[in-house]
């Protein structure tokens, strides 16, 4: 969708063009509720601004939408078919990398009670396992930041996908 159609679509459609990129109600409704955008840096900016803060519960709630990183999204949802694309550009895995991805995703979960959450998307397998290993190390508060910001970069780079 362009920027003109997203700015001149009804506030159900623009809803639902931007669900996909993160499913958090009130994030969405203060994107669609901002338009018209005069550029897409306008309708990032607000998307940003929106994202700053998300409560707990606003993370929680987009948690439940992500798979574990290295393993497939199921369904056929546009979030879906987005998470798929993100993760497919990280190239093949060897057996090793999936075992140490799988044993750190039980750690992670173990630790904090949640999904391992990282921007996929421009970074490689071993980055991703290295950062996850990092991660680890941070306290629960520390990494409920973390976990916020990755949420905003992913949403960000969909944003910008979705009306581009």
């Amino acid at each position: 969708m362009t920027l003109s159609e997203f700015n001149e679509t009804d506030r159900q459609s623009a809803v639902e063009t931007v669900r996909p990129a993160l499913d958090i109600q009130r994030w969405i409704e203060e994107i669609v509720d901002g338009r018209p955008y005069e550029s897409t840096d306008d309708a990032l900016a607000a998307a940003r601004d929106a994202a700053n803060p998300f409560t707990d519960a606003e993370v929680d709630q987009a948690l439940s939408h992500h798979p574990k990183i290295g393993e497939r999204a199921a369904g056929e949802s546009k979030e879906a078919d987005l998470s798929r694309n993100e993760q497919g550009g990280l190239g093949e895995s060897t057996e090793d990398i999936k075992a140490e991805l799988a044993r750190g995703n039980a750690e992670y979960e173990e630790r904090f009670g949640q999904v391992f959450l990282i921007r996929a998307a421009g970074r490689s397998l071993p980055e991703i396992l290295s950062e996850l290993q990092r991660r680890l190390q941070n306290t629960p508060e520390d990494e409920r930041t973390e976990v916020a910001d990755q949420l905003r970069q992913i949403a960000l780079l969909r944003i910008e996908g979705i009306l581009s």
